[in-house]
């Protein structure tokens, strides 16, 4: 017969086993952040700057508006063939980002969009000049769209990737905190036109002077990126296009760029109508993308730390809370602003939650095509989402059909999400290969389980 203490060994050592694992997947994170912030922080103002812009369209509608007469379908097409050029180049930047890296296609695409947001001040009232530029600047911007960050990004990260990922596309949250407030001032004060040149230069010049010494992958293997996993481990294209997962990843995450990007760029219009001044409504919705952020780092820690699925159906279906609250009639501003907190606070993880468990069921082999599969698909979402708002205003006088969209795709984007079956094994941070020195003692640690 067996004493106390001996029957009490097996789970007193599984304690020990799952302490050991803690601890050593604590030191991962910890190692990851030393070698990898820099590059963390430069993907983050990198990422910014390609949103701003559509993070600013709306402080820029009335102003132009009234100067040229435009209506806001007009206007808000800008964006729309912005997001079918992204459509259709998307997996070719995908191509060139797996074969080349990230840096070498983001510092020059850095440039080039500077370029092209400043010829937005040269605007001379002629429509087919207005979506020649937005032409111009979709093609050339392509270069530092979402999957140019992620891709530097998970190469990087394994234990503390959900995080990095999350502070890396908070640049969009970022982006639709300050654009509103900072665009509004600088038209009042300046003009439009240099609103546009202000933005254009300094945005795009702060985004190179981290890019250039920082932005690397794990093609390039700098010094300050000793952890770096060559993309060895994933399923080929071909194997995506027959993947159900990755099929219920994109859908989720197309309807929610649909509405919540929709949302945003007539954001203002939809406040004002409510009775907020221009400038209280560019305050809200500065507030809301401060809850963007909060929203990325939080969804972060907690992809890190819980099955992905929970937190992301949780977080993209609580968004219909929010798009309900602007139907509500007879709204006070703390309403109005509870409403788009809760908007900002889920809008923003939809890229993330989809760039997270885009990893875990594709791997990183070829991520950049992948993904860049996605992004044409989440481009059209970008382009579809504002002008349907703009046709549901146009044809009846009110954004109420388009919220009510808004709230079921909300809950349809959380219901697919949550259906997703798990994940392959090898795609998890546990099991995946690494060269940082912390790696014999996780793969020690996780061996341990089946001892």
């Amino acid at each position: 017969m067996q004493d106390g203490r001996t029957a009490d060994r097996p789970p007193q050592r599984q304690a020990a086993q799952w302490e050991t694992i803690a601890v050593t997947m604590q030191a991962g994170r910890a190692e990851e952040w030393r070698h990898g912030w820099r590059l963390v922080i430069a993907c983050f103002v990198g990422f910014s700057f390609f949103s701003f812009m559509s993070a600013s369209i709306g402080a820029f509608m009335a102003p132009l508006g009234r100067e040229f007469g435009w209506s806001r379908t007009l206007l808000s097409a800008g964006i729309t063939i912005a997001a079918v050029t992204t459509a259709l180049l998307s997996p070719f930047f995908g191509l060139l980002i797996d074969r080349y890296g990230s840096r070498r296609v983001a510092l020059p695409g850095i440039i080039a969009t500077t370029v092209a947001v400043v010829l937005f001040a040269t605007a001379n009232g002629s429509p087919v000049q207005w979506l020649g530029l937005w032409t111009f600047y979709a093609i050339v911007s392509i270069s530092v769209k979402t999957t140019v960050w992620t891709t530097a990004v998970a190469g990087a990260f394994r234990s503390a990737q959900g995080l990095a990922l999350g502070i890396t596309l908070s640049g969009t949250a970022a982006a639709q905190a300050v654009a509103p407030p900072l665009v509004t001032w600088l038209v009042e004060s300046l003009g439009w036109r240099s609103a546009y040149l202000w933005l254009g230069c300094s945005w795009g010049g702060l985004a190179m002077v981290l890019c250039l010494p920082f932005l690397h992958d794990a093609r390039c293997r700098p010094r300050d990126i000793r952890n770096a996993t060559p993309a060895t481990d994933g399923v080929t294209p071909r194997q995506a296009l027959r993947s159900s997962a990755l099929h219920r990843i994109s859908l989720a995450t197309l309807l929610m760029i649909t509405v919540t990007i929709g949302l945003l760029i007539h954001q203002i219009e939809i406040l004002t109508a409510t009775g907020l001044s221009p400038l209280n409504a560019a305050w809200i919705a500065s507030l809301a993308g401060l809850a963007g952020i909060v929203g990325k780092l939080a969804t972060g820690v907690l992809l890190d730390r819980y099955r992905a699925t929970w937190v992301g159906s949780a977080t993209l279906a609580g968004t219909t809370a929010g798009f309900l609250l602007l139907l509500t009639p007879s709204q006070s501003p703390t309403m109005i602003a509870l409403a788009m907190v809760i908007v900002g606070y889920a809008a923003g993880t939809a890229l993330q939650v989809g760039s997270f468990l885009t990893v875990q069921h594709a791997g990183l082999r070829n991520f950049g095509t992948i993904y860049g599969v996605i992004t044409s698909l989440v481009a059209l979402g970008s382009g579809v989402g504002p002008l349907l708002a703009g046709l549901a205003y146009d044809l009846s006088g009110s954004y109420a059909p388009f919220l009510a969209f808004g709230a079921a795709s909300s809950l349809l984007s959380g219901f697919l999400i949550w259906t997703l079956p798990a994940a392959p094994a090898w795609n998890t941070p546990e099991t995946m290969p690494r060269q940082s020195a912390i790696d014999s003692p996780e793969r020690d640690a996780n061996k341990m389980i089946s001892t």
